[in-house]
């Protein structure tokens, strides 16, 4: 097999089990098993399961299909984000509220222990806000949400209440956290 298909299928098992196990509950070992390699090809691609860790974030990152609904602009501003968060609590519901987000996952577990990691979350959290905040904005400016707020602020606002009521369904293992999101940020914040 060639050296990138390897890679591929490191970085691959490394995310399911990183977001099944968490990133402190899995070892290297782990990793290879899920990928079918021999645990000395990890180490011919990566450093460290921190290096690892930092490239998935940033892959997680480029994968937009999670906030396609966001930069649909064939949709109306406030359907974008409706339809973004909707999407989001679908996938978790079909987890069962099994798993988190990766950006809730690994901040809560690494954020203060790796500064490479940490980095790397910060851009997708930045990332993730700013498609937010693109959203929001064109809300405003069409007059479907209101102006009375910068919508940086409650993009980063909505994203960080996002995260924090996934966390709760998955202590709950039930998806009513998530609903009471929608129910205010959409009833009231964006109202």
């Amino acid at each position: 097999m060639a050296r990138h298909n390897v890679r591929e299928q490191i970085v691959e098992a490394g995310l399911k089990t990183l977001l099944e196990k968490g990133f402190n509950a899995c070892g290297v070992r782990d990793i290879t098993d899920a990928a079918g390699v021999p645990t000395g090809s990890f180490y011919n691609h990566f450093a460290s399961k921190e290096a690892l860790g930092a490239e998935i974030v940033e892959r997680y990152a480029r994968d937009n299909s999670r906030r396609e609904a966001l930069r649909d602009t064939t949709l109306a501003p406030l359907e974008r984000l409706r339809r973004h968060f909707a999407g989001l609590n679908q996938m978790y519901a079909d987890l069962e509220y099994g798993r988190g987000c990766l950006l809730g996952n690994f901040s809560a577990e690494l954020a203060d222990h790796s500064p490479l990691i940490r980095e790397r979350l910060a851009a997708l959290s930045a990332s993730w806000t700013k498609d937010i905040e693109n959203a929001v904005g064109d809300a405003q400016a069409d007059g479907s949400v209101s102006t009375k707020s910068n919508p940086a602020d409650l993009a980063a606002f909505l994203l960080d209440a996002y995260e924090g009521a996934l966390l709760r369904a998955r202590v709950e293992k039930s998806g009513a956290p998530l609903d009471r999101f929608i129910e205010v940020a959409f009833a009231r914040l964006l109202a």
